[in-house]
C-alpha cells in the first residue's frame, strides 16, 4: 500500500508542477524531472514528433545528462524510422482505441515489459537504435511511454536508469503509461495557455505581431541599446488608400489589401536577422530591428515601398524610418524612437515620396518630432502618448 501511495502522490505531484509552470519549456522540464523521480530514474527526455519534417525532435533532457546532451537541445533529432514504434507500433496497436502500452529496453537488447509480442512482430531489429543509444551513454535501462493527444500520437516520455542500477519491470511500465497520460494532459494545457499568449500578441487579421509585441520589444530594444549600444531601427509604414479601396470596394476587400501587405511586410522584414514585422491597427505597420546597420535598414525599407507600390490594391506606403545608428541624438525611451519614426512617416505622407523618410537623414523630421503637434488628426502619433 505504501508504494501505491507514493505513487499516487508522485502523479498529483507531477500534475501540479506541470499546470504551475508558466512556459512550455518549464512544463517540459517539470514533466521529465517528475516522471525521472517517480519510477526511480536517473535520466528522463521528452520529445515530439514532428510529422511534417518526420523527425522525433527533443524537447528536454533531465537529470544526469551524459556527455553533449544539453537541457533544452536546440537541435537534437532523430529519424522516425529509427524509432518505428512511434508511427507503425503506435498507428496499428490503439487506431481503433485505447492507449498504448509503456515497455521497457535494457543495453544487452532484451525487450522488457509491454506488450512484446506486439514489438517484436516487427522483427528482431526492433530497437536496435535505443539499444545503442544505452550503451553509448552508459546506461541500463529505459521505459519509453508514448504519448497521445487528442488522439494522436504526440511523442514519448523516456526514462532510464544507469548501469547497475535495477532493470525496470512490468509495474514500472504500467506506471509510465499512467504517467504519460498525466504529461499529455499537462501538455495540452501548455499548449492552450501558449495560443493565448499567442494570440495577445498577435494581429488576428494578419498573422503579424501586435502594438502589444512591439511595446514589449521596443522596451527590450532601447534597454539593450543603452546597455551596449545595439543599432535599433524602427520603420513605421501607412498603408495609402486602404479607406478609399474600404469605401468604394468594401471592407472585405480593404481587408484583403492589409492581408497582402502585411505579407509583403514580413517577406521583406525577413532580411532584416530578428525584425518583427507587425500591424499597430488600422492601417498602421511597423517593422523593428535590432542589430543592423542602419543602412541595411534603409535598403530593405525602400525594397518594401517598391513592392507596395505593385500592389493591386491601394497607392503604397508612407514609410518612416528611425535609427540610433543615424545622428538622431540620445535614445533613452521607446517613446522618442517611436515619435522620430511617426514624424519621418508623417514627412513621407505629405511629401507623397515613394521612398522612406530617415530620421536624421531629412533635418525637418526632427523637428517635426519635436514642436507640439498642429491638430489631432494631422498629428495623431505625435501627440506625445505612448505608442
Amino acid at each position: 500500500m505504501g508504494g501505491d501511495d507514493a505513487r499516487l502522490r508522485a502523479v498529483v505531484s507531477l500534475a501540479q508542477t506541470m499546470a504551475a509552470a508558466h512556459t512550455p519549456r518549464g512544463s517540459w522540464r517539470a514533466a521529465a524531472l517528475g516522471a525521472c523521480e517517480a519510477l526511480g530514474g536517473s535520466f528522463a527526455a521528452l520529445s515530439v514528433w514532428e510529422r511534417g519534417r518526420g523527425e522525433l525532435r527533443v524537447l528536454v533532457n533531465a537529470g544526469e545528462r551524459a556527455e553533449g546532451e544539453e537541457e533544452f537541445p536546440e537541435a537534437e533529432t532523430y529519424p522516425v524510422h529509427q524509432f518505428p514504434e512511434i508511427t507503425e507500433f503506435l498507428h496499428e496497436r490503439w487506431a481503433g482505441g485505447g492507449e498504448p502500452d509503456a515497455w521497457v529496453e535494457t543495453a544487452d537488447g532484451s525487450v522488457g515489459a509491454g506488450d512484446t509480442a506486439a514489438l517484436r512482430e516487427y522483427g528482431s531489429g526492433y530497437g536496435r537504435e535505443r539499444v545503442a543509444a544505452l550503451r553509448r551513454r552508459g546506461r541500463g535501462c529505459c521505459v519509453v511511454a508514448p504519448i497521445v493527444l487528442h488522439g494522436r500520437a504526440w511523442g514519448e516520455l523516456y526514462v532510464a536508469r544507469p548501469v547497475g542500477a535495477p532493470v525496470f519491470g512490468r509495474e514500472d511500465a504500467n506506471f509510465a503509461t499512467v504517467l504519460a497520460a498525466v504529461v499529455a494532459a499537462g501538455v495540452s494545457q501548455a499548449e492552450r495557455l501558449e495560443e493565448v499568449r499567442k494570440l495577445a500578441f498577435t494581429d488576428p487579421l494578419t498573422g503579424l505581431a501586435n502594438r502589444r509585441a512591439v511595446d514589449v520589444r521596443l522596451d527590450e530594444a532601447v534597454e539593450r541599446h543603452r546597455a551596449d549600444g545595439a543599432v535599433v531601427s524602427l520603420v513605421v509604414c501607412d498603408l495609402n488608400g486602404l479607406k478609399q479601396v474600404n469605401d468604394t470596394q468594401g471592407h472585405a476587400v480593404g481587408d484583403r489589401l492589409l492581408e497582402r501587405f502585411g505579407s509583403v511586410l514580413s517577406r521583406c522584414g525577413a532580411m532584416l536577422p530578428g525584425a518583427l514585422a507587425a500591424r499597430l491597427g488600422g492601417d498602421e505597420f511597423c517593422l523593428l530591428a535590432v542589430g543592423p546597420e542602419a543602412d541595411d535598414v534603409v535598403r530593405v525599407a525602400t525594397e518594401l515601398c517598391e513592392r507596395a507600390a505593385e500592389l493591386e490594391q491601394g497607392d503604397g506606403v508612407a514609410c518612416g524610418i528611425a535609427s540610433t545608428g543615424d545622428p538622431i541624438g540620445p535614445v533613452v525611451s521607446a517613446r522618442r524612437l517611436f515619435r522620430l519614426a511617426d514624424a519621418a512617416q508623417y514627412r513621407a505622407k505629405a511629401a507623397r515620396s515613394m521612398k522612406p523618410v530617415v530620421a536624421g537623414r531629412d533635418d525637418e523630421v526632427i523637428r517635426l518630432a519635436d514642436s507640439p503637434p498642429r491638430s489631432p488628426h494631422d498629428r495623431r502619433h505625435l501627440r506625445g502618448s505612448r505608442p
